[in-house]
């Protein structure tokens, strides 16, 4: 059976709730990616998407010099343009649970989570920690590598 965790990207690259959205803009050019995880204290709190960041930058109803946008960028927090509590997957799920879920909840991709309970901790005090991204991309170049290898 494929996992999520063998066609997900590791430790993806993430941002806190208080960043600027200009911050969350330029990692994701920096990087290539359509979204991010929000991350606060070790948490995953949400994440945003390049469409976020247009809905909050770019409205067709108002028309208005590029200074605006540029406030936007730099005083607007990621918090305010983020979906909380995002849909996850667990690393160990099989890659067609998580395919599954990105087209029921028609979504580009997943926060992948490990779920830990501490040593000598209750059940009580579980912890949920990101270790990774499946994204629609992932999907298709594992989809691509199957067609490939049966030629």
């Amino acid at each position: 059976m494929v996992t999520v965790a063998d066609v997900m990207t590791p430790d993806p690259v993430s941002v806190a709730p208080e960043d600027s959205l200009r911050l969350a803009r330029d990692r994701m050019a920096e990087g290539n990616f359509r979204r991010l995880p929000v991350v606060q204290s070790g948490r995953l709190v949400g994440i945003v998407t390049s469409r976020d960041l247009r809905r909050a930058t770019n409205s067709p109803f108002v028309l208005r010099e590029r200074w605006y946008d540029d406030i936007i960028l730099d005083q607007v927090k990621v918090w305010g343009a983020m979906t909380a509590n995002p849909v996850t997957v667990e690393a160990g799920a099989p890659l067609a649970a998580a395919a599954q879920l990105m087209l029921d909840h028609k979504i580009g991709g997943l926060p992948v989570v490990v779920t830990e309970c501490p040593p000598g901790s209750r059940g009580d005090q579980v912890q949920v920690r990101l270790v990774g991204i499946v994204t629609e991309t992932d999907l298709l170049e594992y989809l691509i590598d199957l067609l490939n290898a049966k030629t």
